[in-house]
């Protein structure tokens, strides 16, 4: 039985009148519950950002200016590695600031808009890297239909829908959940305005809300991976049929790097939402919101470019210019 990470739902009903006072901001509590390491994570975090947004930046640039790199593969690539500079920059900004300031107040508009883009852009990583694994899936088991099949309009009506895809639905779950009121505690213990936290603090029956975002998330986070499973089970039957071991080695180096993404992407998604019980608190939805939103993205270009020849060929002939 799959466990939601939802708060406990409320079906008290709106409290009364005299009663509500009608939230106009949050506080992102982030990490203030160690106030001596203030300076030192925000160091740490600094670092991270400027990492992930100059070695993703670097596998954008070359794949886009590099002549070997212009096939499908490095096409999907570029566009994940401007996704993960995209999708670190919601978050990590916002908590840098708040920790260098120690001013933690974020409007209810911001706080939306932060959740929104979020969640959009967590939808397109999803759909991104099953995109990957099919282009993967074609290219190993089909090799003689792949110039065919992946060519260059399909491949762009392939990224299309996946950047713009997760669009709608998440605008309305947005607003769908800011429209609930808010009153009592604005004291969001979490480092970005997340879904769960954000439930916790509304007022009144969210039974509702619970729902369709427990559906959403089940949906979007169990089609992707289930059928990147079933890619990759079709991929791995090929190649053990291959008549040489050199040739597995080399059809297993060419998608083991998109495999090991998608673990890291997937494995921290589920274990956040389908944990049990009994180790649901904020702390850990912290830590696992970090990797989920933050190690990830650092991962991503450090697998691209060290388990890649022709990645690694790129960057020198790069640099050498």
């Amino acid at each position: 039985m799959l466990y939601s990470p939802f708060p406990q739902m409320k079906h008290q009903g709106k409290p009364p009148e005299e009663n509500l006072t009608e939230l106009i901001e949050f506080v992102l509590l982030d990490f203030a519950d160690v106030p001596h390491l203030q300076w030192l994570l925000f160091g740490i975090f600094l670092v991270i950002y400027i990492v992930i947004v100059m070695s993703n930046g670097i596998i954008f640039l070359i794949t886009k200016l590099d002549p070997a790199l212009q096939t499908p593969m490095y096409f999907f690539l570029s566009n994940f590695s401007f996704l993960e500079i995209c999708y670190v920059s919601v978050t990590l900004p916002r908590m840098l600031m708040n920790l260098w300031t120690q001013r933690r107040t974020i409007s209810l508009v911001a706080c939306a808009t932060q959740m929104c883009c979020a969640l959009v852009l967590g939808v397109t990583e999803c759909l991104l890297l099953t995109v990957m694994a099919y282009d993967r899936y074609v290219a190993i088991c089909n090799p003689l239909h792949y110039p065919l099949v992946m060519n260059h309009k399909f491949c762009i009506q392939l990224v299309a829908g996946s950047w713009v895809s997760g669009i709608p639905v998440q605008i309305g779950q947005t607003s769908q959940i800011f429209s609930l009121p808010f009153c009592g505690s604005n004291l969001i213990d979490h480092f970005f305005c997340d879904i769960p936290p954000i439930l916790k603090l509304a007022c009144g029956d969210t039974f509702v809300n619970e729902m369709m975002v427990y559906i959403v998330v089940v949906l979007i986070v169990t089609a992707p991976f289930l059928l990147i499973l079933i890619s990759y089970g079709k991929i791995i039957s090929t190649i053990l049929k291959l008549p040489s071991a050199t040739g597995q080695a080399k059809a297993f180096s060419t998608c083991s790097s998109h495999l090991m993404v998608v673990v890291l992407f997937f494995g921290s998604a589920i274990i956040t939402y389908l944990r049990p019980k009994s180790s649901h608190s904020a702390g850990i939805d912290k830590v696992l919101s970090l990797f989920y939103t933050i190690l990830t993205p650092m991962f991503n270009p450090l697998i691209y470019s060290l388990r890649n020849k022709e990645v690694i060929k790129a960057l020198r002939r790069l640099l050498c210019k």
